[in-house]
């Protein structure tokens, strides 16, 4: 049986949805990636239309792998974070399939980006309970026992004053509203607390595009949990992806 490494991932994200193919032994982008914005609304047509137009770009015939930001059970999304309600209930992986003519293995994008971490990045030998978030458009949550993913766990949607908590401490919010990285490392520590007050994880990774600034806010955080940068930043949901595609 003939093992294929070199899988299109794709990152769909509630701003911006991209993708590459990436060589799944060595965890590396072998094109440039190629970024579309998100269709507002994101209905299924219009972001599996997208999806088209990014396999379209690199000409591709293979496997796709899609990191998607939703509850994902057998190619089905079961939520709709930062997408439109409508995709609540549809196979993803069909639509996906239509518009790009090859087989599409479908995760939650949070677990695709913690999947990528764990094998490539800060997470690699890590045992324990590992938790990952991904702070961007809103948090994504990924949890790793001895390094076996528990999927789908959505702890970016725990109360957090009252509040979901990406509405408090998504990197989204720091731009929205101007925030300093003082105010808004408080919010992000305060999530953190509550985290850890609930599953008390070994090793936190902090992900999304905001890692590259991780000296701005991780050094003001003040919970128990060790917590570092994750390794392949922005690259780890297009990576995860590839690899959920083998």
């Amino acid at each position: 049986m003939q093992i294929v490494t070199n899988i299109l991932g794709i990152d769909i994200g509630g701003t911006g949805i991209k993708g590459a193919p990436v060589d799944t032994d060595k965890g590396e982008l072998t094109a440039d990636r190629f970024r579309l914005v998100t269709p507002q609304p994101a209905t299924p047509v219009a972001v599996a239309s997208v999806v088209g137009e990014i396999a379209k770009h690199f000409e591709w015939k293979g496997l796709i792998g899609c990191g998607f930001p939703a509850v994902i059970k057998a190619g089905t999304a079961f939520t709709a974070a930062n997408v439109d309600p409508s995709w609540i209930g549809t196979n993803a992986k069909s639509a996906f399939e239509k518009t790009t003519d090859c087989k599409v293995t479908v995760i939650n994008d949070a677990d695709a980006a913690g999947m990528a971490e764990m094998r490539f990045g800060v997470g690699q030998g890590k045992n324990g309970l590992v938790f990952m978030c991904t702070l961007g458009t809103g948090i994504g949550s990924a949890l790793f026992l001895d390094g076996k993913l528990v999927p789908n766990t959505e702890l970016g949607h725990i109360e957090l004053d009252g509040h979901d908590a990406e509405t408090r401490a998504a990197d989204r919010v720091r731009i929205s509203d101007d925030m300093s990285w003082k105010r808004w490392s408080k919010r992000v520590d305060e999530y953190l607390h509550e985290i850890e007050r609930l599953i008390w994880p070994d090793l936190i990774i902090i992900g999304g595009g905001v890692s590259k600034e991780a000296q701005h806010f991780i050094p003001r955080l003040t919970i128990q949990t060790p917590v570092i940068a994750a390794k392949l930043q922005n690259e780890a949901g297009i990576v995860g992806a590839a690899l959920a595609g083998c």
